[in-house]
């Protein structure tokens, strides 16, 4: 018995060694991104205010928390744009969540993104070829757990005529 106990707390010391380091023999694991990022090169008219379309997908089987979720436990989805020479970019406009609740909790409503959706970042860029990065912080769930934050890098470019 004292064996037995002995093989599962090694095994549960690796399995944590494993998802801590993210490598298995010193080979780095792939991490699993939930969304991926869709956006294509844009044109917007020069300096004009308009709007730059940030497209994501969520992998199918999961969802991931909105900009606004419905409560402060909840890790909220977040884009974030590095300054970016000649565009200004004003505050994102994200797409209104979904109600999602579950099966085992029927009365509790989440604030969710499934499928696509589109954040939406008005921005005012000088004549030119521009490059807009940054990331998107989110979580993703499914219908039995949430998975610990990640981080998505994005990249798009924008052409200002």
């Amino acid at each position: 018995m004292r064996s037995l106990l002995l093989a599962a707390a090694l095994c549960s010391a690796a399995t944590f060694t494993v998802a801590q380091s993210g490598s298995i023999d010193g080979v780095p694991a792939k991490a699993k991104q939930y969304i991926s990022f869709v956006g294509e090169p844009q044109a917007v008219p020069a300096g004009k205010k308009s709007t730059v379309d940030f497209t994501f997908k969520v992998s199918e089987g999961y969802h991931t928390n909105s900009h606004t979720p419905k409560s402060e436990l909840l890790i909220p989805t977040n884009i974030t744009l590095k300054p970016a020479q000649g565009v200004t970019a004003s505050p994102a406009v994200y797409p209104a969540g979904t109600s999602y609740s579950f099966s085992f909790e029927p009365n509790e409503k989440l604030d969710v993104y499934t499928g696509t959706f589109t954040i939406k970042v008005p921005v005012v860029a000088a004549a030119g070829t521009h490059t807009l990065e940054g990331t998107l912080h989110y979580q993703a769930c499914d219908n039995a757990a949430c998975y610990p934050p990640k981080t998505l890098p994005v990249s798009i470019a924008v052409t200002a005529k």
